[in-house]
């Protein structure tokens, strides 16, 4: 038998409900007495029997909630922490069922100061209900361990994971190109602005040399020879 996600965590969330329920009414009735009332009818709700059965409704249906959200491996903590609470509802009902006595007397003697009961303790039809509502969250929490195997986990935050680095290696790229750009004019700009070459400032210097020596001798430099003639 296969359980969807959803209608797991809602039965779940039912009969935790339905378990706080039922541990509201009187579970207990019986009688004390007193100096001035001979009969002080004393009722016991399920609260106080059996404060585990409140306590554990309320993890079932937290434990229900965290089923919807939880992975593959979180969801059998889970429905082990539902099964293990299942297991308290039981446990505590029946231990009211099987010996209402010590319960009775001990909210009797709140009641009344007294510790002796004038009548017999009556078992409402409530502690057995808690029972079977525990009994089906275990049965439940089984049969959706068992059967969760075909549930589909969520992949959006893998997609998600993917598109970001993605992205990230573009802008890596895409950062790593655009810096090589400026580099590559620098080196053409640092080319461009080189010093001439040692032979040709060697012919400069010997020009200007030359010219010198001939204005030295009363010579034009720029007459290529025709002030000779």
């Amino acid at each position: 038998m296969t359980i969807s996600r959803r209608s797991a965590v809602l039965l779940l969330l039912v009969l935790g409900g339905v378990a706080l329920l039922t541990a509201i009414p009187t579970w207990l009735t019986t009688a004390g007495s007193t100096v001035l009332d001979p009969h002080v009818v004393v009722e016991v709700a399920g609260t106080k029997a059996a404060p585990g059965v409140g306590a554990a409704a309320l993890v079932v249906a937290a434990a229900a909630l965290a089923l919807g959200i939880v992975g593959r491996i979180g969801r059998f903590v889970v429905l082990a922490v539902e099964a293990l609470a299942g297991v308290v509802v039981i446990f505590s009902a029946l231990g009211v069922v099987r010996d209402p006595s010590p319960v009775a007397t001990r909210e009797a003697a709140d009641a009344t100061g007294v510790t002796e009961l004038t009548e017999g303790v009556h078992v409402a039809f409530w502690p057995y209900a808690t029972v079977v509502v525990g009994a089906l969250v275990v049965v439940l929490a089984v049969l959706v361990a068992v059967g969760s195997g075909s549930w589909r986990t969520s992949t959006r935050h893998e997609r998600a994971s993917a598109g970001a680095a993605a992205v990230a290696d573009a802008g890596t790229a895409g950062g790593a190109s655009a810096g090589s750009a400026p580099a590559d004019a620098t080196a053409s700009r640092a080319a461009s602005a080189e010093p001439p070459a040692p032979d040709d400032a060697d012919d400069a210097f010997e020009d200007e040399h030359a010219a010198w020596d001939s204005l030295t001798r009363g010579e034009d430099p720029t007459d290529n020879g025709a002030g000779g003639r």
